[in-house]
């Protein structure tokens, strides 16, 4: 659906031109959730303005749904941006319209659409959203989770393919952004759209997203599932943060026990399983559990538990452990 082709863009500052986003080579597959987490000032916001081309790439091309869309101007990018959707940080809403003549504002601008036409669409979009019963209220009376949600609603408004998601959730707290990203899951599921959401929190990548780009300083410096990146990640400042949505600090914990340390890393059914207790009885190993986590990446559960593990029959126990399909990584102290 979308494909990055050595996009790159850079700003002039001062007569120098300054690399905000360094040449970039991805694809974002039509249906899938795509986040882009990255520290302020990685580049994130800079990405993703690229494929609405409210930034335009410096060098390099961008592709939508097969089409080069570099150089669009006039009719075609008007095309372009009716079917790419985009929900902000501070929701952008007009104070003094309602939340139906929000939603209705882009069908309103949108050539061809009558006004039952309209009616009909802001309806269903309301109701999609879980606010019918606020259609009548402006934005001044809304809360900041309903504010985001006639945002998603007035996206939604022209049926595009893509939905931009520009720090969607940054600004709510965290109950809010729970029922926010399980809204988008949902549209994503029902309406099979592609969305592409940046973010500098890795638990709101985990929650809702297929893959992720890591970006620092304008690179991308890792790519992959989100469980891959996030159970094992390579990068340094995916590690960190990683680290911040386990509430770790960066450095590891001091486990003060003998013996060699070992990350163990669980996916699916395998989160379920008393594994431990067969390999134990089996092999008469003997752990001490230093941490652990269970949860969910989307729908798919996992956990993560950290043993210093010993016996005469270690090998055999940590082979019984990987033929289960979990993943075992050694731990530096």
């Amino acid at each position: 659906m979308i494909r990055f082709a050595a996009a790159s863009k850079s700003y002039s500052v001062g007569g120098k031109l300054v690399p905000a986003l360094h040449p970039v080579d991805l694809t974002i597959e039509a249906g899938e959730v795509f986040g882009i987490i990255g520290h302020s000032g990685a580049g994130k916001s800079t990405m993703l303005r690229l494929v609405n081309l409210l930034e335009r790439p410096t060098a390099g091309k961008v592709f939508i749904d097969g089409r080069d869309v570099t150089d669009a101007q006039g009719t075609e990018l008007r095309r372009l941006r009716s079917g790419i959707g985009m929900i902000f940080q501070h929701f952008n809403l007009l104070a003094s319209r309602t939340v139906a003549e929000n939603v209705a504002f882009p069908l309103r601008l949108h050539a061809g659409t009558d006004g039952a036409g309209v009616t009909a669409r802001v309806s269903e979009l309301l109701d999609l959203v879980g606010l019918s019963e606020h259609a009548h209220k402006y934005p001044a009376q809304l809360s900041g989770g309903q504010k985001q949600r006639v945002g998603i609603a007035r996206a939604l408004a022209n049926r595009p393919g893509i939905l931009l998601c520009d720090e969607a959730t940054s600004a709510l707290d965290p109950q809010t952004t729970a029922s926010v990203l399980e809204l988008l899951a949902d549209i994503n599921r029902r309406l099979g759209l592609t969305i592409v959401l940046i973010t500098h929190e890795m638990d709101v990548i985990r929650r809702v997203c297929d893959r992720v780009a890591v970006l620092d300083a304008g690179r991308v410096v890792e790519l992959g599932t989100v469980a891959d990146v996030f159970l094992h990640p390579q990068h340094a400042t995916t590690r960190r943060f990683v680290a911040e949505a386990d509430h770790r600090e960066g450095r590891g914990p001091e486990f003060p026990v003998d013996g060699p340390l070992y990350r163990l890393s669980f996916r699916g059914q395998a989160t379920y399983s008393p594994l431990l207790s067969r390999v134990v009885r089996d092999t008469g190993v003997e752990y001490n559990l230093l941490s652990g986590r269970v949860d969910r990446i989307k729908d798919t559960p996992y956990g993560q538990l950290t043993l210093a593990m010993h016996g005469e029959r270690l090998d055999e126990a940590l082979a019984q452990i990987r033929a289960a399909g979990v993943d075992i990584e050694e731990v530096a102290r």
